[in-house]
C-alpha cells in the first residue's frame, strides 16, 4: 500500500480528489492510503495558530514551525515517509519524478501557505518540488497533481496498464492523437492507417506522430531523448517536411 501524507492547513481541499475516480477506486482497494494532516491539530495554543510575522520585517505570514514538525514527529514513529514540500523553486515535477516517487512507500507532502514556511522546516524535508514557473495561493493544487500523476502509475491502479507505457513523456516524448468511432465526423476522417489492420504500420506511425508532435509542440525534449537510428532518420524527414507516406516509400516499409 502507498501512503501519502499530507500537511495541510486545509485537509477538505483535498475530499473531492479521494472520492473521485482511479484515486478513489484505489483507495477502495487498498492500494492507496491517503492521510490528510490538519495542522491545527498540532498547535499548542487555544487560537490553532500556524501562521506568524516574518522576522526582520516585510510582508505576509509564514507557516510557523511548530505545528508542522509535532505532525512529522508523530508521522515518523511507524516509518520515516519522503517529504516533499511544495515551492516555486524546486525540483521541477515531469514523469521522470513521478516514477522515482512510485517506488516509495510513504510521502509526505508539505502543503505552503502565504509567505511560504519557516526554513527551519527544510530540515525534515527531502525534496523541494514545483508543478511549474508560477505561484499558487497554497500548495493543494501542486500536492493533488503530484499525488495524481504519482496514483496511476501504482500496480492494480490502472485497468490497462499497457496505457502507461505510451503516455506522454513516459520516454521522453509527447504523445500521438488518438480516435474513436464515428471514423467520419464532420467531415473530419480517422487516417486510413489506423482502420487498416496493419499493426506494424500503425506503431510505426504512432512514432512518427510521437516525435513529429515533439518536434513541434516541445522541441526541447528532443535534445534529451534517446532516439534510435530509425528515430533518427524519421525526424530528418519531418524536418525536411516531408510526410510519413514518403518516409515507408523510401525505406520500403
Amino acid at each position: 500500500m502507498k501512503k501519502f501524507h499530507i500537511l495541510t492547513i486545509f485537509p477538505e481541499f483535498f475530499e473531492g480528489f479521494a472520492n473521485t475516480g482511479i484515486v478513489s477506486k484505489a483507495i477502495k482497494k487498498g492500494l492507496v492510503y491517503l492521510n490528510t494532516v490538519n495542522l491545527r491539530d498540532y498547535t499548542a495554543d487555544k487560537h490553532r495558530t500556524v501562521d506568524d510575522v516574518v522576522y526582520g520585517g516585510g510582508p505576509g505570514m509564514l507557516l510557523k514551525p511548530e505545528p508542522i514538525f509535532a505532525a512529522y514527529e508523530e508521522i515518523s514513529k511507524e516509518k520515516k515517509p519522503y517529504v516533499l514540500i511544495t515551492e516555486p523553486w524546486g525540483r521541477k515535477f515531469d514523469q521522470k519524478f513521478a516514477w522515482e516517487l512510485s517506488e516509495k512507500d510513504e510521502i509526505m507532502i508539505i502543503c505552503g501557505r502565504y509567505e511560504g514556511v519557516d526554513e527551519r522546516v527544510k530540515a525534515i524535508v527531502d525534496q523541494e518540488v514545483s508543478i511549474g514557473d508560477f505561484v499558487l495561493s497554497g500548495g493543494e493544487p501542486a500536492a493533488l497533481v503530484i499525488m495524481d500523476a504519482v496514483i496511476r502509475l501504482i500496480p492494480g491502479v490502472v485497468g490497462d496498464e499497457d496505457s502507461l507505457r505510451v503516455d506522454s513523456f513516459s520516454d521522453g516524448l509527447v504523445g500521438y492523437p488518438n480516435y474513436t468511432r464515428p471514423p467520419v465526423f464532420k467531415g473530419m476522417e480517422v487516417p486510413q492507417i489506423l482502420r487498416s489492420g496493419n499493426h506494424k504500420l500503425i506503431e510505426l506511425w504512432r512514432r512518427w506522430k510521437q516525435i513529429e508532435n515533439t518536434y513541434k509542440k516541445r522541441p526541447d525534449l528532443l535534445k534529451k531523448a534517446e532516439l534510435s537510428e530509425k528515430e533518427i532518420k524519421i525526424l530528418h524527414y519531418i524536418k525536411k517536411g516531408k510526410e510519413f507516406e514518403d518516409f515507408i516509400s523510401d525505406n520500403k516499409v
